[in-house]
Order: C-alpha cells, then sequence, then structure tokens
C-alpha cells in the first residue's frame, strides 16, 4: 500500500480511469455543521490519494476551492464506490459543490443482497467476503487537526482499498439474485436522497404511511 497525502487539492497530473473508490473523513455526522477535513481515493491498485483540507482562515479564503479533485468528481466517465453514498455525497456536495455520479454504493448493495444478516458495516464486508480484518481504532478522532497521525493515514486508507473487490463480489451476489436492476435504481436515487438531507428531510422517511 503506498498513501499520498496532499494539502488542499490533488497535485497536477494525478488521472484515474474506470471507477475510483471515494470515502471522506469529516469533524462529525452533520455536514452543515461538520466540516470536510480529507477526501480519499484510490484506483483500486493499492495507492491511495488523500486530499486534507485546511480549515477557512485570513490566509486561506477558500479552501475547498479543489479544482483538479472537482475535475475528478465530476467526471462522467468514472465510477465512483463508496460505502454509505448518502453521507459522502452530501458532504461532498456540501463543501465541494460537486455532484459525483455516477456511483456505486456497496452498503446499499449489501442491504439488498446479504439479507441474511443485519451487519452492513465496511468492516463487516470485508471480513466475510474478502477474509480482510479491518481496524476501526481510529474511527472517531480528530480528523480536522493540522497534523493527520500514521494510525489516522491508515484508517483512511484502509476505507477506500477494498471497494472494488467489495463491488465486484456485491455484483455477482446481485446478478445471481436477480437483483442489479434494483440496485441501480437505488444508486440513481442517491443523489436525490443526499439532497433531501441537506435541505432538511435527513431524519423523515417521505414514503412512510
Amino acid at each position: 500500500m503506498a498513501i499520498h497525502l496532499h494539502k488542499n487539492d490533488l497535485p497536477d497530473g494525478v488521472t484515474f480511469t474506470g471507477s475510483i473508490a471515494v470515502d471522506t473523513e469529516t469533524l462529525g455526522l452533520k455536514p452543515s455543521r461538520d466540516r470536510l477535513c480529507l477526501v480519499q481515493l484510490s484506483q483500486g491498485d493499492g495507492e491511495v490519494h488523500i486530499v486534507q483540507f485546511e480549515p477557512e482562515s485570513e490566509h486561506n479564503k477558500d479552501p475547498y476551492e479543489a479544482p483538479n479533485l472537482k475535475a475528478v468528481l465530476n467526471d462522467r466517465q468514472l465510477v465512483k464506490i463508496f460505502h454509505f453514498a448518502r453521507f459522502d455525497l452530501a458532504t461532498i456536495a456540501q463543501y465541494l459543490g460537486v455532484h459525483a455520479a455516477p456511483l456505486w454504493c456497496t452498503k446499499i448493495a449489501s442491504k439488498l443482497v446479504r439479507t441474511y444478516t443485519d451487519r452492513h458495516g465496511l468492516k463487516d464486508l470485508c471480513r466475510e467476503l474478502l477474509q480482510v480484518d479491518l481496524s476501526k481504532a481510529q474511527q472517531s478522532s480528530d480528523w480536522g487537526a493540522p497534523d493527520i497521525s500514521d494510525a489516522q493515514l491508515n484508517y483512511a486508507a484502509s476505507d477506500v482499498l477494498h471497494l472494488h473487490a467489495l463491488k465486484d463480489k456485491l455484483e455477482t451476489m446481485l446478478d445471481r439474485e436477480g437483483r442489479r436492476p434494483m440496485a441501480e435504481a437505488c444508486f440513481d436515487f442517491v443523489l436525490v436522497r443526499s439532497a433531501m438531507d441537506l435541505a432538511g428531510w435527513e431524519d423523515i422517511d417521505i414514503f412512510s404511511h
């Protein structure tokens, strides 16, 4: 594994093809309150690019300008693979102003096809489908700190390193059960669902009676 840490944007010349795994780290779970701190990207080749954002200040008026990162996330030729896309999409839209489509969500796929369990976390998926045991020791830590520790970097990288392999496994299961069209329709809807979260419907199920 190789981890490349960048400040405020991807450097020129970093390109991706086909599909990229994407994750975010924030100060908390409310995009309107808790700022975006990191965006992690991986091509699925063992390399991870992590963009760290500094907070807005007198000397950093627009910390989320990030033209190179935005170009990658805006690229409609790249499938963006998430785990729990709903949160990451809302965060990316809130801070970067990007609607990162097309997308694929391993959590949604898991809930549609792994109906024999209620455990759909990334750690659970990696353990069952890939025989990989992820450490979640850094899950609750200060991602806004100016200096990110090696433990934090390794944790952040692990959140994207295995998403391509999980997608392959889950696609096979979706095809086996005839549920891929349903999954793809759900992926398309996540952009709307995340926009609804930002607009104030995060705790309301409009489909309930």
